[in-house]
């Protein structure tokens, strides 16, 4: 069984900004043991083959991925090529799959009934047939789970199987939610597995301290203004993730956060937790 977290973003990352590179999330997964890793950035593919031999001689296959925006909704495409980066309809998703038929693509629900404007929502019923799997998110307490279970009813209704991700923004956040897959250590060997149901969500829940700790750090960060002393998320990896080559220091994972990428607009989109340190605030 092979541990592993389908849903993650780093410094490249477009739209919200995190205080870590790709290779800081790296070093870390090894550390915890996870054997593969997918890179999703929102509405950008990483190129992470210059990250492939980093990654592997830690012990870790790397998953191509982007969390595509579609029709305003958040949706994870794994193991697809660089036409996933175009798709912006459902119509779009449905033809990526029939061109990608028989291949080992994985379209994933991320966090479907979270409180957010990008999550599937009533969406994931219309368009139901599209997807592989739904996400368990890691940002839940042992008393706010309802999005989650809503979630699995939705997985056991439709006989869809279910992923523990982390949804990871902060380097804190990985680790306590994951999936184990049955499967080699191989990107088509993991998601083929995965559509086939053979995968276990393992997780714990957040305490409200680490809640606290999570969401106001990501909120506050993305609401701060953007100068032009900032590097952008393109920039920055080209620093920093360079696949180990090279004479480079290496900033604490973390460290605050620089990266960030001036075409994308102040609050363009809202991390997809945000919204639940209002929903899940003790009673």
């Amino acid at each position: 069984m092979l541990k592993v977290e389908l849903h993650t973003h780093t410094a490249d990352d477009p739209v919200d900004r995190i205080p870590y590179t790709t290779t800081d999330l790296i070093d870390r997964a090894a550390a915890l043991g996870y054997q593969a890793l997918a890179i999703t950035l929102h509405d950008r593919l990483l190129d992470i083959q210059r990250l492939v031999p980093y990654a592997a001689d830690r012990g870790i296959v790397l998953i191509r991925g982007i969390e595509r925006t579609i029709e305003g909704r958040h949706v994870l495409l794994l193991n697809f090529g660089q036409q996933a980066e175009d798709v912006a309809t459902f119509d779009d998703l449905a033809r990526l799959k029939s061109r990608n038929a028989g291949l080992p693509g994985l379209v994933v629900a991320p966090h479907p009934f979270y409180p957010s404007r990008t999550s599937l929502s009533g969406r994931l019923d219309e368009h139901g047939h599209l997807f592989d799997a739904v996400e368990y998110n890691a940002m839940f307490t042992a008393s706010v789970n309802v999005f989650n279970r809503r979630a699995e009813r939705w997985a056991a209704r439709n006989g869809k199987p279910v992923v523990g991700n982390g949804d990871v923004h902060r380097l804190r956040q990985l680790g306590t939610t994951y999936s184990l897959v049955d499967a080699a250590p191989d990107p088509d060997a993991i998601c083929e597995a995965i559509a086939a149901g053979r995968v276990r969500v393992e997780s714990r829940p957040l305490s409200w301290i680490e809640v606290g700790k999570i969401l106001p750090d990501m909120f506050i960060t993305n609401a701060l203004p953007r100068t032009g002393g900032l590097a952008s998320g393109r920039e920055q990896g080209q620093r920093h993730d360079d696949g180990g080559r090279g004479s480079r220091r290496r900033r604490r994972p973390d460290a605050p956060a620089v990266a960030i990428d001036d075409t994308a607009s102040n609050g363009q989109q809202e991390s997809e937790a945000t919204a639940v340190l209002v929903e899940c605030r003790p009673r």
